[in-house]
């Protein structure tokens, strides 16, 4: 009886793409690690098609390949460094640590990015300083990656994330702010707010208030709600007390519906006219964020809100997320109201909260 797997490793090399294709999708399913080296070769196959069935039986095969995939990431061929960074950003195997540490300087950025995602699941803190560098690189992609794969490391990454936020480079700050954000240290609360408030670039302020938000720290509470005087920032101020959830904000987010503590300054949204401007995302955001902190209190505002055809299916939605205390005032739009669409959305805030006509 003659051996499977020899049989499909002979088949790599025939003349016909097909046969060649066929064979590495046979060997995935047998997972043998017989068949590495022949499909490490096959990953400087002329077909695509046939390098893909190569990838995706490599990957397949798991811990038995990598060691040969690491090699692969000096290779002198950039396409074979290519897919085999591919394969190991899947993997993600310690054993490959070095290897894909020295591929964070290759000169293609797709081995760039794939070593950076890796490392991130690697989770190595090894990898922290040599991902620094590439929250500047001249690829979005690859910046993206190493921020994310920098998130992943964790607190290991805080130190020089926090170092990165003093860097001349804004790009370098704005990632260095996304991943703190990810990573939800209490140590870069201070340090965000500091960014928040001083920082020269528009998008890293914003970002910082973000993260902030993502953090999820009482103690930036007061500062965005400062920070929302600041109309390019504003939006994302209210976004960041909504995940934060302090009934602290209510005040403030409830004079953002209402229109009592509008910006003089707010400016129309390009392409939407003069009736829709950065005001209106704030509001959205502010109804989104009342109801994530659930205070009855607010419950009169947002019932208030569904007058207002920008917000009114973000105010119902805040409605059910209050919960039952809501039904009463949802019950009383109900009899005093006469426009279909707002008598739709009220209708259906209560059917979520588990009204009935009768039950009540």
């Amino acid at each position: 009886m003659g051996d499977s797997v020899l049989e499909q490793i002979a088949a790599l090399k025939d003349e016909d793409w097909a046969v060649r294709e066929e064979a590495a999708a046979a060997l995935a399913s047998f997972r043998d690690p017989r068949a590495v080296m022949p499909l490490v070769a096959v990953l400087k196959d002329p077909d695509r098609a046939v390098r893909e069935a190569a990838i995706a039986a490599l990957t397949a095969i798991g811990e038995a390949a990598v060691l040969a995939l690491g090699a692969c990431l000096n290779d002198r061929d950039l396409t074979v460094q290519e897919l085999a960074a591919s394969i190991l950003a899947t993997i993600a195997d310690a054993r490959v640590l070095a290897p894909l540490i020295g591929a964070l300087n290759s000169p293609d950025w797709i081995v760039r990015m794939h070593a950076a995602k890796a490392l991130g699941c690697i989770g190595d803190a090894h990898a922290v300083k040599p991902l620094m560098p590439l929250l500047d690189d001249k690829v979005k992609a690859v910046r993206v990656d190493a921020a994310n794969a920098l998130a992943l490391l964790g607190k290991a990454a805080v130190p020089e994330l926090l170092e990165a936020l003093k860097r001349a480079e804004w790009l370098v700050r704005l990632h260095a702010v996304e991943a703190l954000g990810k990573i939800k240290s209490p140590d870069a609360v201070e340090p965000l707010l500091h960014v928040m408030f001083n920082d020269r670039d528009t998008a890293v302020r914003a970002d910082a208030a973000r993260s902030l938000g993502e953090i999820g720290d009482p103690r930036a509470v007061e500062f965005l709600v400062t920070a929302m005087t600041d109309v390019d920032i504003r939006p994302v101020a209210v976004e960041a007390l909504g995940k934060i959830g302090d009934r602290r904000a209510v005040p403030a987010l409830i004079g953002v519906v209402t229109g009592s503590s509008r910006p003089a300054n707010s400016r129309p949204i390009d392409g939407c006219g003069d009736r829709w401007d950065q005001e209106m995302h704030a509001m959205e955001a502010a109804v989104k964020a009342l109801g994530q902190i659930r205070d009855e209190t607010s419950i009169p505002t947002l019932v208030a809100a569904l007058q207002n055809t920008v917000i009114r299916a973000e105010a119902a939605a805040a409605l059910v997320a209050l919960g039952p205390s809501a039904i009463p005032f949802l019950l009383d739009v109900l009899k005093k109201e006469r426009d279909e669409n707002i008598l739709y959305h009220a209708k259906d805030a209560l059917t979520q909260l588990g009204w009935r006509p009768g039950r009540i």
